[in-house]
């Protein structure tokens, strides 16, 4: 283990990991009927949108259309390259178009969310408040599966 994987280490190790008493589950319609969404933790903006702040546990929205869009994203571990040769890496909003096209996917949504991955340890605000507005948001789009880009 290299310095910089055992300083994440002491740091994270004793974090508290929430336990909930229930854990809701839905059924999905088939994916050839379902509405599906991206979610991100690339850190995606627009051009000439405000930098990410750092620990900043919003989320950006982006219509369906967009493509003009490039990370902030923070953290020094994250390796940029593959992304700015295509988007799709982190957002595969054409692989999504792709699918529904050829009815593997019912319909791409309208909406698509990029959160900043690099988080301070409590994530509070994004487990009391954006989280559930980000849910909602998907929910009332009439998302049925959401495709997560951890990066």
């Amino acid at each position: 283990m290299n310095k910089h994987d055992q300083i994440i280490r002491e740091r994270t190790g004793g974090i508290p990991v929430p336990v909930f008493d229930t854990a809701p589950f839905t059924h999905a319609p088939a994916l050839r009927d379902a509405t599906v969404a991206i979610v991100t933790t690339a850190g995606l903006q627009r051009p000439g949108d405000a930098k990410w702040g750092q620990g900043e546990q919003s989320f950006r929205v982006f219509e369906r259309s967009e493509r003009d869009l490039t990370s902030s994203h923070l953290s020094n571990n994250f390796d940029r390259s593959g992304m700015v040769a295509d988007l799709n890496v982190a957002y595969p909003i054409d692989r999504l178009e792709e699918l529904a096209h050829n009815g593997v996917i019912g319909a791409v949504a309208p909406r698509h969310l990029s959160f900043m991955g690099a988080l301070d340890e409590t994530m509070a605000s994004l487990r009391q408040d954006t989280g559930p507005a980000a849910a909602k948001l998907l929910r009332d789009d009439g998302v049925d599966v959401v495709l997560l880009t951890p990066v």
